[in-house]
């Protein structure tokens, strides 16, 4: 679009664009009226009756497993034993005070919002969106929270309490603590927590005001100017709205670092207990005021550096660095070799720039999308192969037991994006065959910070065994149909090589990438996404004459369909949210 020029130019802007902008909030508001205390209804009572009916359940099971780990040696499962009613009584206490506040949040924002998604580019009969969007997809959308809010405490949970309970490999031994680091632990804790607290606080509180104002001086001149996020269209109605809410996000800027500054304060024993030192321990808790004051500074451009002391908390340098960083990841991505991989490096660092000033950077949903849509792709091919089974769909389908499909499918998709990554020399993850990820443009998100490490060493692995085709073909089928637990279990397989290393280092990728998916399966929407994928694979084989399909599935297909409108596969976690993967090319294989 063409930004406006000059004053006279910026001031029209600034004034034609109130009354549209005043326009628009007022039929979001009444919107939000109207639509918001049902969703939050649907929501609370949907959330708090899967809580409260799940809680016996989950306080039984959780002390089971934790006595029954092995994994947990007898001096932590005799504390965990002692702490944890503590945890597990305020939980539905937290759950459904989240349930409440969420609910009202979702209520309110989704049809303001959607208010204004309807006059942005590409949206055509813009006064009948107006008025529609944000009616009916907010109420759907509130029963999708309660359906990923049940799968994660029904399904996830039991699988994360599976994990802890299985048994301990060869070379695993248990985790424990010792007894005589405790006093000093407790005591830093003690110690650092309203120290921390006092004074995180203290520093939000006394730069809240500071980001108040300069806040509305930098979104007052993208909104004159038509610069920043508001260059586009489609941005500019959010910007009076963010605007009047910038208040609200100071005050949650307040509140998250009051409460992140008891957690602060709790590392503080975790500290001294890894140090054993009660003097680490409170070097660390002045320590984590000075980090925060230099990570406030940064994001109000403030002046570089600290007024508080930073001491050493370490006796010794460790792996991991305490500014977030992940050393795995600058490992993986590093050259091999300074003087013969410098030219090499320095032009993947400038395509890296320059592909992240076209699409800046990919979007934890993008990279969600991409998974799905690979496994959609990929299902069809090993449907048709017979590595996929009409059996396996349909008891996901009917009794949801979708533990084998959904954490072998997607592990064979992540390795064939491995494999193609390291056949083409990439610098990251090639995702598609114009779409490199790499360090620079991966979502800034924990969950997806923890899995780039890992992929990337696993890409290096996979380069240095130079797969033929003929072993990708068998791999393939064996991770579909195989254990891959014990290297006995590639015996009579057909696996080309005969070479007894080759194959335990490829059997150990394949147990890594489950274990990936695994922890990705905990993901609330998971669970959902995959049984519309399978359910939408399903219909395919059957319209096409691949499988005969069963009566009895069809009707719980039509049943599920009828009773959730509009909750097909490709409309994904709600409105828009697979646009973005489109937008930058994200295929699948």
């Amino acid at each position: 679009m063409q930004v406006p020029v000059g004053f006279l130019s910026k001031l029209w802007s600034f004034v034609s664009f109130l009354p549209f902008f005043l326009l628009l909030l007022l039929l979001g508001s009444i919107k939000a009226v109207l639509i918001g205390p049902i969703a939050a209804a649907i929501i609370f009572l949907g959330n708090s009756a899967v809580i409260i009916g799940l809680w016996p359940a989950h306080f039984i099971w959780t002390y089971y497993c934790v006595l029954k780990a092995e994994r947990i040696g007898l001096v932590l499962k005799i504390l965990a034993a002692i702490l944890l009613p503590l945890p597990l009584l305020l939980l539905p206490v937290l759950a459904i005070s989240g349930s409440l506040l969420g609910g009202i949040g979702y209520g309110v924002f989704i049809p303001l919002m959607a208010t204004f998604e309807a006059v942005g580019e590409g949206v055509a009969d813009k006064l009948t969106h107006c008025f529609l969007d944000g009616t009916v997809s907010t109420t759907a959308g509130a029963c999708t929270v309660v359906r990923d809010a049940t799968d994660f405490c029904f399904h996830s949970y039991f699988s994360l309490m599976d994990e802890l309970i299985r048994k301990l490999g060869d070379n695993e031994t248990p985790l424990d603590i010792k007894l005589s680091y405790l006093p000093h632990s407790m005591l830093a804790v003690l110690i650092a927590v309203p120290f921390d607290v006092f004074m995180i606080s203290g520093v939000a509180l006394w730069k809240s005001p500071c980001m108040l104002l300069k806040g509305w001086q930098r979104l007052c001149e993208d909104l004159v100017g038509r610069e920043g996020p508001f260059l586009e269209t489609v941005c500019v109605p959010f910007a009076g709205l963010s605007i009047i809410l910038w208040p609200l996000a100071v005050i949650g800027a307040v509140v998250a670092s009051f409460l992140s500054s008891f957690f602060f304060g709790m590392r503080a024993g975790l500290i001294a207990y890894q140090e054993a030192s009660l003097q680490m321990g409170l070097a660390y808790m002045v320590s984590a005021v000075a980090l925060f004051d230099e990570y406030t500074n940064d994001m109000l451009y403030l002046r570089e550096g600290s007024c508080f002391p930073r001491p050493k908390y370490r006796k010794t340098d460790r792996m991991n660095n305490e500014t977030g960083q992940n050393n795995e990841v600058r490992n993986a991505t590093s050259p091999l070799g300074e003087k013969k991989h410098h030219h090499k490096t320095m032009k993947a660092l400038q395509r890296s720039k320059t592909f992240m000033e076209a699409i800046q950077r990919l979007r934890p949903i993008q990279i969600w999308d991409w998974l799905f849509r690979s496994c959609e792709l990929n299902g069809r091919i090993l449907l048709g192969e017979g590595l996929i089974s009409a059996e396996d769909m349909e008891e996901c389908i009917i009794k949801g037991k979708c533990k084998k499909l959904s954490i072998k499918l997607p592990a064979w998709c992540i390795l064939q994006c491995l494999i193609r990554s390291a056949k083409h020399d990439s610098h990251g993850l090639l995702i598609s065959d114009d779409v490199e990820v790499t360090n620079f443009n991966w979502p800034k998100d924990k969950v997806f910070d923890w899995m780039l490490g890992p992929l990337l060493v696993i890409k290096e692995q996979m380069k240095q065994l130079e797969l033929t085709e003929d072993e990708e073909l068998c791999l393939r089928r064996l991770i579909m149909t195989n254990n891959n637990d014990k290297p006995s279990d590639w015996d009579d397989c057909g696996f080309p090589s005969s070479d007894n290393i080759r194959r335990a280092r490829l059997q150990a990728i394949i147990r890594r990438l489950q274990g990936i998916v695994v922890n990705l399966s905990w993901v609330p929407s998971f669970r959902r996404r995959f049984i519309d994928l399978v359910k939408a694979l399903y219909l395919e084989a059957v319209e096409a004459g691949a499988i005969d399909g069963s009566r009895s599935v069809k009707r719980k297909i039509e049943a599920d369909a009828a009773s959730a409108p509009g909750s097909k596969f490709d409309d994904k976690d709600g409105e828009g949210s697979s646009k973005g993967a489109a937008a930058v090319g994200i295929d699948a294989v």
